[in-house]
């Protein structure tokens, strides 16, 4: 066994045989894996091994992609037959919110290339003879989707590594993972100790166990799945033996689950509210190819529901049910890329539908570790998109929860209820009591809109306008005619400070840093390819201080960031102040007469201008004061200590009695920042776009000097860009039976071929327009070019507007 290699990962599923193999085709042939018991053991083995290209998040709907597009190249390279049956597979709809769904779900495939055709009723009967289809109303199938024989695709996978001069090491038991002095990591097994620079965990059901080796507390437990074989049917069989083709993967997401033909027969795998967590504290050393007892009962409602549709699953005995662990993550979807404060220590776990993520995630992962940056955007599945609030108990709830919800329909505004109220700022029960209907992020509650009196306090989710559509319309005009408070409490902050700070910060970010205290710019940390990673607004507050805000969603993956690239021996010092910080946005024409109300300092333009900061007081409490704000109005963000808040909500609230002020929430934000044109991390903002694609020439400044990406940017540029940021107006929204606005991801059309896609819209109320942001090509951009838009199956017409339709001079922010 080596004792030195560039990399180990720990774990022999699919998922860690993937990561393996990836290295190894990348170039890294010095990388080993080592797997404690029998290559694909774990879950792997009792796989179903489906290939569902659906998925609602863009991530993983390119990791899935991949995966299909890889899997069948592996039997030319390796000699190995993988078993992949693309047999298609198809998703029934018996409801118009469940077409809605798959109208927004094939809006985005299209953008990454993935076909998804729509049937009728008569088309899934031709696909799918032993289905009934009364009460369906369509359905969308998939022609690249399959299975695959889940411990064939892996061995090709370890051949195909193993030829490219990686090694395996089985029956191998990682005993512990140190740090050596060197900054190393030493990995000890039973066999030996390994000595190398990046360790990757791909260890599924034990991820918690061999994250506590390096002091982490891997947010993934396993839940238990059951599916059903069935003896063989004699229409089954008799279709094999005419030639027919195989009917494919049939899904009922109503019913809640899934089925396709094995062996003559037919196996039928529900998703079950009551799932139950397993391995909760960790599996049994001893443990192997391990199921547990079957639980028919739980199973009932489904195999009813699927005998109903499929009424030929219920006319032949169960040869045999499985039971066994699959990993899950709160919301779902796996964690693929760098652990938090660990450096070169990456996660590779949390694969609830491993076998169709193993091939992309061990892809991006490769990249990602060879080259510093992934190649696709993974901010839906990086592991810091949780928290250290994600405990072992908050796991077990929402990890069933998650897993019990698969086949619900995923609407854009969805907020699921267990868990919660978890974290909460002191103003919680005072924007309750005004009517605030929450949502959550990074585990903070959060106003998502307000109820008005005589409205039941209860969120309504569709691909539609929502009911809440009339009650954010109304927080929006009143932002826009008197002055709003919102609660941003669970904003990521931090303070960068020392003898170092500012060359260091002046590094990380592509803007040029405010040289006067209280003085405010946005920064942004591009990616070594030249994307971007991170916004942060920064403060000046001394010679060797700043005081940094970023998106609360991203508070591990910035801080994170940011802590790796601390110089060795000190100069720089980074603190974290989220948890003790809260955060009130006042907003509007009328915010500089409620703030002259509540605190003794001089708002005026000349006193205190736009982009800049003050300490003041509000009330009797300390407030750190700064003049901007995300929605385009005249207004201050409220820094403060935590324990005050509830002094200083009172207070403005007080004050602001006859001022017509009220409470906003993220929804109106959100429809406001649209109208601004301002853009969001994760959506405009990505590394997957040059920073000057997104239009960020007035906070990148190549001629400032070095920055993380700057090189790489101004060769983006020499290349040329492909893409330019738009503002769309869309036409016809508002015809009787539509009322759809675009949701992002929606691809954009030019004499019938796809040349854009959306990547945030929302209706704007102050300006009575439909309204969208977008990347369009280049030569396409120009204000006044048309494109046609997908929405929700409707093509609508979108024009390129001037950016900024609301208040284009800023004449209103600046007042």
């Amino acid at each position: 066994m080596k004792t030195q290699a560039r990399a180990v990962v720990i774990g022999g599923g699919v998922v860690g045989v993937s990561t393996l193999y990836h290295l190894a085709k990348k170039g890294w042939t010095d990388v080993v894996l080592v797997e404690r018991k029998e290559l694909t053991s774990g879950s792997t083995w009792h796989a179903a091994g489906l290939l569902p290209l659906f998925n609602m998040s863009y991530s993983v709907g390119q990791l899935h992609k991949y995966a299909v597009n890889f899997y069948p190249t592996l039997e030319d390279e390796t000699g190995l037959k993988v078993g992949f049956s693309q047999v298609g597979n198809i998703r029934l709809a018996m409801n118009r919110d469940r077409m809605d769904e798959y109208h927004q779900y094939a809006a985005v495939a299209a953008t990454i290339g993935v076909q998804v055709d729509f049937l009728t009723p008569g088309e899934v009967k031709a696909f799918w003879p032993l289905c009934d289809t009364e009460g369906l109303i369509g359905a969308i199938r998939h022609p690249q989707d399959g299975y695959i024989q889940s411990a064939d695709v892996t061995m090709a996978m370890a051949k195909g590594a193993r030829d490219m001069g990686a090694e395996i090491y089985r029956h191998t038991k990682v005993t512990a993972i140190e740090r050596t002095p060197a900054g190393e990591w030493l990995v000890r097994t039973d066999k030996g100790d390994i000595t190398c620079e990046h360790v990757v965990s791909a260890t599924g059901n034990f991820a918690r166990q061999t994250g506590a080796m390096v002091g982490l507390d891997i947010p993934s437990i396993p839940v238990e799945h059951q599916f059903i074989v069935t003896e063989p049917h004699p229409e089954v069989v008799k279709r094999h033996q005419q030639g027919l083709p195989e009917m494919g993967v049939l899904r009922e997401p109503d019913g809640s689950w899934y089925m396709r033909e094995e062996a003559g027969g037919l196996l039928l795998g529900p998703y079950e509210h009551g799932a139950p967590c397993c391995y909760v504290d960790g599996p049994p050393d001893d443990c192997e190819n391990e199921l547990f007892n079957a639980d028919l009962d739980r199973l009932e409602p489904h195999i009813e529901a699927a005998i109903n549709r499929v009424p030929a699953f219920g006319e032949v005995g169960v040869k045999e049910v499985f039971n066994g662990a699959i990993a899950y993550t709160p919301d779902g979807s796996p964690m693929v890329g760098p652990a938090w404060d660990r450096p070169n220590f990456w996660i590779n776990e949390g694969h609830s539908f491993g076998i169709t993520a193993a091939g992309g995630a061990g892809w991006q992962i490769a990249e990602w570790i060879i080259d510093g940056a992934p190649t696709i955007d993974m901010m839906g599945v990086d592991p810091r998109r949780f928290g250290d609030y994600a405990t072992k108990e908050y796991l077990i709830a929402k990890n069933e929860e998650a897993y019990a919800n698969v086949f619900v329909i995923h609407y854009p505004d969805e907020e699921r209820p267990a868990g919660r109220p978890l974290r909460t700022a002191p103003c919680y029960g005072r924007m309750k009591a005004l009517g605030a209907v929450f949502g959550q992020k990074f585990g903070w509650e959060r106003p998502n809109w307000f109820a008005p009196e005589g409205m039941a306090r209860k969120d309504h989710w569709s691909f539609r306008r929502s009911k809440w559509f009339g009650p954010v319309g109304g927080e929006c005009r009143n932002v826009a005619e008197n002055v709003g408070l919102l609660d941003m409490t669970a904003f990521a902050k931090c303070r960068i400070s020392g003898p170092g700070a500012e060359a260091w910060l002046d590094r990380i970010v592509a803007n040029r840093l405010p040289q006067k205290t209280g003085r405010i710019i946005l920064g942004h940390a591009l990616n070594k390819a030249g994307g971007v990673h991170s916004e942060f607004t920064i403060l000046r507050q001394g010679d060797d201080s700043f005081y940094l805000v970023s998106a609360g969603a991203f508070t591990r993956i910035d801080h994170d960031y940011l802590k790796k690239q601390l110089p060795e021996g000190g100069g720089v010092r980074f603190d974290d102040l989220t948890n003790q910080t809260g955060v009130l946005v006042v907003a509007g024409p009328k915010a500089r007469e409620l703030m002259s109300r509540v605190s003794k300092a001089d708002f005026s333009n000349q006193a205190f201008p736009w982009l800049s900061g003050q300490d003041i007081l509000v009330g009797l409490a300390p407030v750190n004061a700064m003049r901007v704000n995300y929605v385009g109005e005249l207004g201050w963000e409220l820094h403060h200590p935590m324990e005050y808040q509830n002094h200083i909500f009172d207070a403005l609230m007080a004050a602001g009695e006859d001022l017509g002020l009220k409470p906003f929430g993220i929804r109106a934000m959100d429809s406001m920042r649209i109208e601004k044109s301002y853009r969001m991390v994760g959506t405009e903002l990505s590394i997957e776009y040059a920073a000057f694609e997104s239009g960020l020439q007035r906070f990148v400044h190549p001629g400032k000097g070095d920055f993380i990406g700057r090189d790489a940017l101004v060769a983006w540029r020499q290349r040329g860009f492909r893409n330019q940021m738009v503002t769309l107006e869309i036409e016809g929204v508002t015809d009787a039976d539509s009322h759809v606005d675009p949701l992002g991801g929606n691809p954009l059309f030019r004499a019938g071929n796809m040349v854009g896609r959306v990547t945030g819209g929302n209706y704007g109320f102050r300006v009575g327009k439909s309204l969208a942001l977008a990347m369009a090509p280049v030569d396409m951009a120009g204000t006044g070019n048309t494109f046609d838009i997908d929405i929700l199956g409707d093509r609508k017409q979108a024009t390129v507007i001037e950016e900024s339709p609301y208040d284009p001079e800023n004449t209103r922010l600046r007042a």
